[in-house]
This record gives C-alpha cells, structure tokens and sequence, in this order.
C-alpha cells in the first residue's frame, strides 16, 4: 500500500513557498509523499524543497501582469491547468490538498474541490490574498498565520501562525539587554518591495538622536541594489558604525542582537520577530491593495509589543521622536520584548501537520 500523497499548492512569492515548504518537510518526515503543484515563479524557490518533493509546473496565470492578449488568454491557461491538475488526482488520489496562495494554487485546489478530495488553505497574512479569498468557502479547513485573520462572514478559521526557519527557532527567546549606555544596535529591513523609504528616513532619524543615545548607535540596515552606496556613505559621513548590505544571510542572529527593529510588517518578518521576541516599529507597505501589512502588525501593536508608523507619518522627526522615547525606557522596551515573544507560535509547523493529518482521517470514513 502506497503511502498517503499530500499536494501542495503555492507560488508566486517566497511569502506563500516558505510555510509550504517547511509543512513539505514535517510530512516526508511522518512518511508521508510530497507533490508540490506550482507554476514558473514559484518553481524558482523550490530550491530549498527536499528531493524527494515531486515539483509539477502547472500551467497558470495572473491578470495583473502582461498585455491585452496575455490577459486573454488567462482563462484558458488556467483551464488547461486544472484539466492537467485533475488526470494527475485521478491517477495518483492524494489524501489531503494544502493551497497556500497565489495564482498558481487556483488548478490544483479547483481540481481538490471538484474531485471531493479534503482540502484546506493556509493564509499567511491577516487579510486573505486573492486565491485564498476565491476557496475560503470552498474547502473543509481553513489556518491562519497571523491573528486575527479577516474571514468571509461564517468561515471559521484555527491559528496554526506562520512556520519560520530552523534559524530562527534556534534563537528562539534569546535574552533581550534593553537599551543602556553601551554598544545598541538597531536592525533596518525594507521588505523587496516600497523598501527606499527606510533608506531615505531611518538614516536622518538616527543620526538626529540625543548624542547620549547616539553614541552608542550600531546599524544593520538592510537596502535595495539602487540605495546601498548613498546609505553607506551617509552613515559614514555622520561617523555612526553601520553595517549597510541588500541581503543578510545572518537576520537570525542580527536580529536576536538588536534592541530594536524597524521594519515592513510582512508575515514572515513579523513571525520571526514575535519567535526571538524583539520590540519593533512597523511601517507597513501603503501600495499593498489589501492592507495586509497593517492586519500583520495587529497582534503586536495590541499586545503593546510594537509601535505602527503608517508611511505618511513615516518622517525623520517623528522616527527620531519614536526611537528616542523607546531607548530612555529600558522597563518599557524590557516588556516589549516579552509581550512580542508571548505572541509568538513557536510549533506552527506542528498545528499544521495536525490539521492536514485531521483532515486525512476524516477523509477515510
């Protein structure tokens, strides 16, 4: 007898293929097989996936992107998908269908629907994207990452939080120094998109703190391509240490150092700052169609774990202002990082893994 067949369906974005690709490892772990169903964008972070997760590259398509003819010719991408996406259900009957977002998830959670398979999405923002709004109704579970989740009036959804990388869980409730007269350090991360303007503000901001705060300033900032070299020279010119890169391998370990985090309030970003337990401000993206941003930063903003800067009140001497009241406070910020670390869900990985073998168990009576 063949081994039970999960079928994850995600792409677009790394947002929606790191939670799918950590449930992928939990299940091969529990001996179950692993067939991911994603389309050409989502097969470039498939990388990290183990080899023995089957990748189908479904055929799939998005309206936002592309001309009059490409957008024509959507509905019958799509169509071919979900015909492709059930031959292979027929053939090989998985136990459970796990739809994590994006467009590329739409065949293989049409085909789960109309073959009866169980069949469940994980949202990892707390306002549902797109496609997982298109099935919110359509499937036997729904789990959200982030608390509270805005839902269609009379779906339910439990609070499974959004898996983060071992790297972080090795971090998990490092101890916080709140801010003294030492060495501080302040983390600096833009997400990929909207990112210039922690380039443009959070520099200025710093460097205008009181000198008894200043002084002791260690920046990591995170820039995109374009920034980099005006941010380091600026840092420079104001002799404040800095260290100014587009990529960090080590956020994990930058990020349990710091006394601070000033960030875009993404899922995954915000996930890990709640597993190491980090007082942050956030600055949500304002092109974001849904507001998903500011829905992410909720729990901890209520929790009273972190400040929320919306982008038109994102200037320097309100930063300067913000960062300045935080490191005079080191009772304050002590409880910040408590309160964001009580937010955080440590086992995500393991609620899922319950939910699908739930789902799988019911699915046999």
């Amino acid at each position: 007898m063949k081994e039970p067949l999960l079928v994850i369906a995600a792409g677009g974005t790394g947002g929606h293929m790191f939670p799918a690709q950590a449930l992928a490892e939990a299940m091969l772990e529990r001996g179950w097989r692993v067939r991911l169903s994603t389309d050409a964008r989502g097969a470039r972070y498939t990388d990290g996936f183990p080899d023995a997760v089957q990748v189908n590259v479904v055929g799939s398509a998005t309206f936002a992107r592309g001309g009059v003819l490409a957008k024509l010719l959507v509905p019958f991408r799509i169509l071919g998908g979900i015909g492709a996406a059930k031959f292979r259900m027929l053939w090989d009957r998985p136990a459970v269908v796990v739809g994590f977002g994006g467009y590329p998830a739409i065949p293989a959670m049409s085909a789960a629907w109309a073959l009866r398979i169980p069949r469940m999405i994980h949202e990892q923002n707390g306002v549902l994207g797109r496609v997982n709004q298109l099935f919110a109704k359509r499937v036997n579970a729904v789990a959200c990452g982030t608390w509270p989740t805005e839902l269609p009036q009379g779906v339910e959804g439990v609070h499974t939080g959004n898996p983060v990388r071992a790297a972080i869980l090795e971090r998990e409730g490092a101890p916080y120094i709140p801010p003294g007269d030492y060495p501080m350090s302040i983390l600096v991360m833009g997400g990929s998109q909207g990112a210039r303007i922690m380039s443009d503000i959070a520099p200025p901001a710093i460097a205008a703190l009181p000198e008894h705060i200043r002084r002791n300033i260690r920046v990591s900032h995170q820039a995109r391509q374009e920034d980099l070299q005006r941010v380091k020279d600026y840092y420079a010119s104001e002799l404040i240490t800095a260290d100014v890169e587009t990529f960090f391998d080590d956020v994990p370990n930058r990020m349990a150092d710091a006394q601070l985090v000033i960030a875009r309030s993404g899922a995954s970003t915000v996930a890990d700052v709640s597993i190491i337990g980090r007082p942050a401000i956030w600055v949500p993206l304002a092109s974001a169609i849904r507001d998903e941003q500011t829905a992410n930063a909720r729990q901890l903003v209520e929790a009273g774990a972190a400040v929320l800067m919306a982008e038109a009140e994102f200037e320097v001497a309100p930063l300067t202002a913000k960062i300045t009241a935080l490191f005079s406070d080191e009772q304050g910020t002590m409880k910040m990082a408590q309160k964001a670390r009580a937010c955080g869900v440590v086992d995500a990985t393991d609620r899922l893994v319950q939910m699908v073998e739930n789902l799988a168990e019911a699915g046999k009576t």
